[in-house]
């Protein structure tokens, strides 16, 4: 049984509380439980964080390199700003998938830019929560492609 990781950055332990015109009306907690479920039917394992610090974050990235198989990742607002995770990911050798709940083209320009982006396999965005379980999918898919080669 793999490990994926799945990580959400700032603000998103807000989730169903804040901006729900945006981000929807689902809790984080909703969204372990869904990610949680899907995991177990591809026989994967999760480790679901979250995290208004940046160090944490970092420090899970560290944490899956050593017993994780893939990373489903959310940055939040760390997305646009921070060097240091992707620095961490660019030590990640398995997959990596870039989730955004909301479309981040369609809002400020500023959001438009992701650092992740730079090393992401894959990103997701605009499609609400379902876009964890789309990830994880998608990880799961590419461990699975892995394993054949």
């Amino acid at each position: 049984m793999s490990i994926i990781y799945v990580l959400n950055g700032p603000n998103l332990n807000l989730l169903g509380k804040r901006q729900p015109h945006i981000y929807g009306h689902e809790t984080l907690a909703d969204v372990e439980a869904d990610c949680r479920k899907l995991a177990s039917e591809l026989g994967h394992e999760i480790r679901f964080h979250q995290s208004n610090r940046e160090y944490e974050i970092i420090d899970w990235i560290h944490q899956a390199r050593e017993d994780g198989a893939g990373i489903v990742i959310n940055p939040a607002a760390f997305t646009h700003t921070s060097l240091a995770i992707l620095d961490a990911l660019n030590t990640f050798e398995g997959p990596v998938i870039e989730i955004h709940i909301s479309n981040v083209h369609k809002r400020e320009s500023f959001r438009h830019h992701s650092f992740v982006s730079h090393r992401a396999d894959g990103v997701i965005a605009g499609l609400g929560t379902e876009g964890y379980q789309l990830g994880i999918r998608r990880v799961a898919t590419m461990l699975k492609t892995a394993k054949k080669d």
